[in-house]
């Protein structure tokens, strides 16, 4: 767990950053700087790019940490990254063609109950393909064990470039309609640094020549699109579908509310940038032993991290949102209880993820990653016309626990292996009791002093639980050492 341990300290602390930055953003600068429909606007965009990127670039990401360890000479690699990236042009370039002679239908389409999307349709695709490029180049310093500085460029970057950008809304240097642009322009920028540092960290030859195992690689990339698509349409469908039920500005408020309870989900995110392709080579190497053993130290790790920053978040949500001082986004209170449940079942769940990637079991992601999309896809439809942008975060959430659940049982009969201690159970009664003590406990001070006070608390006695009934050998280690120093 040396490397594990390293760098995921140090993409937890850029993790933090980037979100503490883009937490200024999105509660304060966003909310007061930007109008509401071009918030709700830029947050559209960005999220409909998101869907679409898994199908343009073909999956290369996932096919370059999957497969780059399984070749063992030089020739054999570089032949095979140069190869991740010439074909995703040969779905990118038709794609842009036959969006140029349908474009006028897409855009009347997207824009039938919000007439300001129209104008900017043509931004989801130039985006879609800046991200996915810089996640090509991101997957080629994964797998040399170099995941920091891509992280810094992803977290941390785009968000202070963003504060830049509304900041200079605020002093009219810039229009809300050239700050929707301006955004486009920095995720240009973000890939072309990261195709840089790739380059810097691995230079391969030039080689055209396709890999020997090719076949092999367009079947795991078919599945990988699908399932990439089909796990985008769970992440943003609830942000794309909200404009073509509700008013676009109800995407802000939605937003807000989701990026709170994301905080939850820094751990997982911070780990998997180097759990992945560490998981890839023990499955190629058929090390079941270390898959195992990573399986169950993530997830217990995740798991106290995380029900931390869950009792932290929850239990100073209504304080929080009046910091912001928008009552028209404290529609958004629920929404980070709800959604944050959502992210303690993605903790839990380790390594699972990237087990199933990285095993010759890999199809079952494309099975269970469309049956995902078309549950929440007609969960939003039902749930969001029935009570609102509340309806499609509790569609998220019986989605992830459902598909969460079936994963866990899934690798269990095929591997035998288990995320799972007794621990967990402990674990969860501790955030539950927490949560329960603290909930009917209310604080008559300073709003600033009353978050401070009761996190302290909290944090405290969250902690003395955990290490005195032992929870995680890993983190009882790191106590361990912090006190000695």
């Amino acid at each position: 767990m040396g490397i594990v341990l390293k760098q995921s300290f140090l993409n937890t602390l850029i993790l933090f950053l980037g979100f503490a930055i883009g937490g200024i953003n999105m509660l304060f600068l966003y909310t007061h700087f930007l109008h509401e429909d071009y918030f709700g606007l830029i947050t559209f965009l960005l999220s409909t790019a998101n869907i679409l990127l898994p199908l343009l670039i073909f999956g290369m990401q996932h096919t370059i940490i999957k497969y780059y360890s399984s070749y063992k000479t030089k020739l054999e690699q570089d032949n095979f990254l140069i190869t991740t990236l010439i074909f995703p042009l040969i779905v990118i370039i038709p794609t842009a063609f036959i969006g140029v002679f349908i474009y006028e239908s897409i855009s009347n389409w997207l824009s039938s109950e919000n007439i300001l999307i129209k104008n900017y349709t043509y931004l989801i695709f130039i985006t879609a393909v800046f991200m996915g490029y810089f996640e090509i180049f991101y997957a080629w310093t994964k797998v040399q064990f170099k995941s920091v500085f891509g992280n810094f460029i992803k977290e941390i970057f785009a968000r202070f470039c963003t504060t830049f950008l509304l900041i200079a809304v605020f002093f009219n240097w810039l229009t809300n309609e050239q700050f929707i642009y301006s955004v486009v322009v920095v995720y240009g920028l973000r890939a072309f640094i990261m195709k840089l540092y790739a380059l810097y960290i691995y230079r391969p030859k030039l080689v055209f020549k396709l890999p020997s195992n090719f076949k092999e690689l367009v079947s795991f990339s078919l599945y990988i699109i699908i399932a990439g698509s089909a796990a985008g349409i769970l992440l943003e469908i609830d942000k794309f579908m909200i404009p073509q039920i509700e008013k676009i500005a109800e995407v802000a408020y939605y937003s807000v509310g989701i990026y709170i309870a994301s905080v939850v989900a820094i751990p997982t995110r911070a780990m998997q940038q180097i759990t992945s392709p560490i998981t890839a080579k023990d499955m190629n190497d058929n090390n079941i032993n270390e898959v195992e053993k990573l399986y169950k130290q993530t997830s217990i790790n995740l798991l106290v991290i995380g029900g931390l920053l869950f009792l932290l978040i929850n239990l100073n949500i209504v304080d929080l949102y009046e910091i912001i001082n928008k009552p028209e986004f404290t529609k958004g209170i629920w929404i980070v209880f709800v959604i944050s449940i959502a992210k303690l079942m993605e903790l839990a769940l380790g390594t699972a993820n990237a087990i199933l990637v990285n095993s010759k079991y890999y199809k079952i992601i494309f099975y269970l990653s469309v049956a995902m999309a078309i549950s929440v896809v007609f969960l939003n439809h039902w749930l969001i016309n029935s009570i609102g942008i509340i309806g499609a975060a509790i569609a998220t959430l019986i989605v992830v626990v459902s598909y969460g659940i079936i994963k866990i049982l899934y690798i269990k009969n095929k591997l035998n292996i288990s995320p799972f201690k007794p621990a967990t159970l402990k674990l969860l009664v501790i955030i539950a009791l927490i949560f329960t003590a603290f909930s009917f406990w209310n604080f008559t001070l300073n709003i600033y002093v009353t978050i401070g006070f009761k996190s302290l608390l909290i944090g405290v006695i969250y902690l003395f639980l955990v290490k005195k009934m032992n929870i995680s050998a890993d983190l009882n280690g790191l106590f361990s050492k912090i006190f000695k120093k």
